[in-house]
């Protein structure tokens, strides 16, 4: 089993999908990589780009081509301006140009060096093949963009060192139960446990730091996503939401930033109603911004992205105005490793399992973390996250016109709602009355996921990807 850290599931990226922006961006860089190890990126006269399966069928919406451009242009997903995006795209369209690497300048039509091909490659539903003509030959790598940003090769050369460095965790885990048995032996809770296991890979200040600057991206993304007014691009015409809800909950006291803002909902008077309100619009903020090509953090998908910076919120102006870093570091903890034992035993792809994969598992991670921070039990935290994928088993991923908008969205917010309930549930439920453990539901999940049609997994071939009508929207 490889090694699966915190920050490998809470990834900050470009929107509007992991595996569909994400993942192409990561793999064009990782393409790269490869021609300057094997010493001919400089002899690359000519590059083309091949798209297969989920990729190429709800490519265009998901941003896809756009994504290979910028990673073929050696920008970082995590640090470009988001202006430059626009930029950097618009100028390779004028000039038929790409500045590879942003080192040399190369011919890149992306109409013809981007070829969207409707089959699927027998490894994975998300497939690209990079092409580089060196000395008037073809060479060919292919990647595949497997869920949550991580992208693979098939013969997976990364596998055994993985393996080896998953074996260095002095806790090793694949199963929930493997979980609660370190928990029971060490007599710590999940965040401590899996704070030592990523303590055996990195500095704890550097912990700090990383875990720090997810929360940042997170807050601002709401922040952004709630003070936003118009219609989302893409063609639907899909109006902003978040901004009108917050008009009508935040009352009078003044702001500045993200900061600020969090302090000023933390000291407006919450009914009852209003919380289903605020959760709401935490969640929409984040997936209007991923859905405009904006920075979002993968939790564990972009598509998904909303539901733990909305739960998490929920706690800190709901549940504990005092709450602090090291809550929000308790909860990312628990909520990585939730996420990672859905990866090690299902998937995070909704390309392989419908929407269960992204909204189920987001959903799951919320759940238990809030768990953990309101004061559950190891055996409860776990019992969230069961309760939480439960109620999403066979959800389909039918996104209208191939964009992250139509349902995807509004799924963020029924996601954190779903989450906050489990959690509740879980608080009131003895562990020693549970018939379905988290380990039967992942793979409960898995199996429900291989039996699904694939016109139902990200390819907008079903559902109400042709049941609705786009000239109505």
């Amino acid at each position: 089993m490889e090694c699966i850290s915190v920050f490998d599931m809470l990834k900050i990226g470009v929107g509007p999908s992991s595996s569909h922006t994400l993942g192409p961006w990561r793999a064009a860089e990782r393409w790269i990589k490869e021609l300057k190890e094997a010493n001919i990126f400089n002899k690359v006269e000519n590059i083309q780009v091949d798209l297969y399966g989920s990729l190429s069928l709800t490519g265009k919406g998901h941003a896809t081509d756009l994504a290979i451009m910028l990673g073929l242009s050696g920008a970082n997903p995590e640090l470009i301006p988001i202006d430059n995006i626009n930029t950097i795209i618009d100028s390779i369209k004028k000039t038929d140009t790409i500045l590879f690497n942003n080192e040399m300048a190369l011919e890149f039509k992306p109409e013809k060096h981007i070829v969207f091909n409707r089959k699927f490659l027998p490894f994975h539903a998300n497939g690209l093949v990079f092409t580089a003509t060196v000395n008037g030959k073809n060479l060919k790598s292919t990647f595949y963009s497997i869920g949550g940003g991580f992208v693979v090769k098939e013969e997976r050369k990364n596998a055994k060192r993985n393996k080896e460095l998953f074996n260095t965790f002095p806790y090793p885990i694949k199963l929930g139960t493997e979980l609660l048995t370190y928990c029971k032996e060490l007599d710590m809770s999940i965040s401590e446990v899996v704070l030592e296991n990523e303590k055996s890979i990195r500095r704890p200040e550097v912990i700090d730091f990383e875990l720090q600057r997810i929360w940042n991206t997170m807050l601002e993304c709401m922040y952004i996503g709630c003070h936003t007014e118009g219609n989302l691009p893409g063609g639907l015409n899909v109006r902003r939401r978040a901004n009108d809800i917050l008009k009508n909950l935040k009352g009078d006291l003044p702001y500045n930033n993200p900061q600020e803002w969090l302090e000023t909902i933390r000291l407006t008077e919450v009914k009852f109603r209003q919380i289903l309100k605020w959760v709401s619009c935490f969640a929409l903020s984040v997936n209007e911004v991923n859905a405009s090509l904006g920075r979002v953090v993968t939790a564990p998908t972009n598509g998904s992205a909303g539901v733990i910076p909305a739960v998490l919120m929920y706690y800190m102006v709901i549940e504990n105005h005092k709450a602090d870093f090291e809550h929000i570091k308790k909860f990312l903890l628990v909520a990585g490793e939730i996420g990672s034992i859905f990866k090690k035993g299902a998937t995070i792809s909704a390309a392989m399992g419908g929407c269960q994969a992204e909204i189920g598992v987001s959903s799951a991670m919320a759940a238990g973390a809030l768990t953990e921070l309101l004061g559950g039990s190891p055996e409860q935290v776990l019992i969230a996250a069961e309760i939480a994928m439960e109620h999403h088993l066979g959800l389909t991923c039918d996104p209208i016109g191939g964009l992250v908008q139509i349902p995807c969205i509004e799924r963020n917010s029924m996601g954190a709602l779903k989450a906050i309930n489990a959690a509740e549930l879980a608080l009131e439920t003895n562990p020693e009355h549970v018939k379905v453990p988290l380990d039967k539901v992942i793979s409960t999940m898995w199996e429900t996921a291989k039996d699904m049609n694939s016109k139902y997994k990200e390819t907008s071939e079903g559902g109400l990807a042709i049941g609705v009508n786009l000239s109505d929207c």
